[in-house]
């Protein structure tokens, strides 16, 4: 089969056909999922009363996933309203490199969040010193840094192939297992060193989680009250939320066989935990938290409040 440079343009299929209804629901999830995760690092950031390490820790959570849906809804758009289905080979690996970056520093930043419970549960006295602000910043710094090292590695390696001359992406954005199978060389050793990758990336902070929550459930089994239980368990629901709609959704696309994918179940996932995902995450911590429940609410009565004001100044 003839090969092409790799610098030259691809095609991205979409998820879907171009319909009304498509549209209308694209658009009013990617909208949900912006807004809401611009709201929740809006709040944390401003309310000093959410200036705690877990809700530090969630905030870059919302920021991972604002900046996940901004680099894949645009384009989406772009070729939902205009048309262009075509991105450029740095487009293409600029969607690879902040995909896999962000969903690598989430996956351990879930892990730095469950140690956050797992101390507030099982040692609330000692929290200040065990989850200090320090240690804090280090674990966000290191879900950042983990996640970029692992994606400009894969993003340039997978750039690196010759490809065919069709460069028609079955997808609606360029995802590294989806971009390897048009390459025109023998991909084995890569995609086994992709697979083994994604494993650790995935697999070792979730048994971190998996450690932390065996050791708050036997400590949550030992407790006499039941209103202390019920107290720990909604400490840790929406982590647990979380928690299992991020790694089902990565499981299922980067740790299956190749010969046990589709594109069509491999788009409905990705689409998933790339849009979905991050729409729900805001949702789940706002029903689920108090703290940012009266910070959303006291946000809310301050924008009437200034808006009454200026109308009362217009008037006059």
């Amino acid at each position: 089969m003839e090969k092409s440079n790799s610098t030259s343009d691809f095609f991205l299929l979409g998820l879907f056909r171009h319909t009304r209804l498509h549209l209308f629901l694209f658009a009013l999830v990617a909208i949900a999922s912006l807004l809401g995760n611009a709201l929740l690092v809006l709040l944390i950031q401003q309310d000093r009363r959410l200036h705690t390490p877990m809700l530090f820790l969630l905030s870059q959570l919302s920021l991972m996933d604002l900046m996940l849906t901004s680099t894949i809804v645009p384009k989406m758009a772009d070729g939902f309203l205009a048309g262009k289905i075509s991105i450029s080979a740095a487009g293409c690996g600029l969607q690879i490199f902040v995909s896999l970056t962000l969903g690598g520093g989430e996956s351990f930043l879930l892990a730095a969040m469950s140690y956050d419970r797992f101390v507030a549960v099982c040692h609330p006295l000692r929290y200040a010193t065990l989850m200090s602000w320090r240690l804090c910043l280090r674990m966000a710094l290191g879900s950042w840094f983990l996640g970029a090292a692992d994606g400009l590695m894969q993003a340039a390696a997978t750039l690196s192939f010759p490809f065919c001359s069709r460069h028609e992406i079955d997808h609606f954005f360029c995802e590294a297992p989806v971009l390897v199978r048009l390459a025109c060389s023998d991909t084995s050793v890569f995609e086994n060193v992709m697979y083994i990758c994604c494993i650790l990336m995935l697999l070792i902070p979730l048994s971190l989680i998996l450690t932390s929550y065996s050791l708050i459930l036997a400590a949550v089994l030992h407790m006499r009250s039941t209103e202390a239980r019920k107290k720990a368990f909604a400490t840790c629901s929406s982590h647990v939320a979380v928690v299992g709609l991020f790694y089902g959704a990565a499981i299922f696309i980067y740790m299956r066989p190749t010969s046990y994918r589709s594109a069509s179940h491999d788009k409905v996932v990705s689409a998933f935990y790339t849009i979905f995902t991050p729409m729900l995450n805001p949702m789940i911590y706002s029903l689920r938290s108090s703290e940012v429940k009266g910070a959303l609410k006291r946000w809310l009565s301050k924008q009437v409040n200034l808006k009454h004001q200026k109308i009362s100044l217009h008037s006059s």
